[in-house]
């Protein structure tokens, strides 16, 4: 257990932001998985959009590598192309 202060506070705010970041990368991967299970084209156009935003998001926070979001947000495009 932390004996400073300061310590016992850096455990308050890094307790917040753990649970602030697992949050948003639970509705990340609910929202890929969303996508991922969709067969119609038009639909899953508009959750990409969705999914996208999502992902910008995370990357400006830095709560996700900005590669790591441009990446997926490749490989969702290509999967919503292969829709027929």
């Amino acid at each position: 257990m932390p004996q400073h202060k300061s310590a016992k506070k850096r455990m308050r705010t890094s307790a917040r932001k753990n649970a602030y970041n697992t949050q948003n990368k639970s509705r990340m991967k609910t929202a890929i998985k969303d996508l991922r299970s969709t067969e119609d084209k038009a639909v899953a156009e508009e959750k990409f959009r969705k999914v996208t935003t999502i992902l910008d998001r995370l990357a400006t926070k830095r709560i996700l590598p900005p590669h790591t979001a441009a990446h997926r947000k490749s490989k969702l495009a290509k999967f919503v192309q292969s829709l027929g």
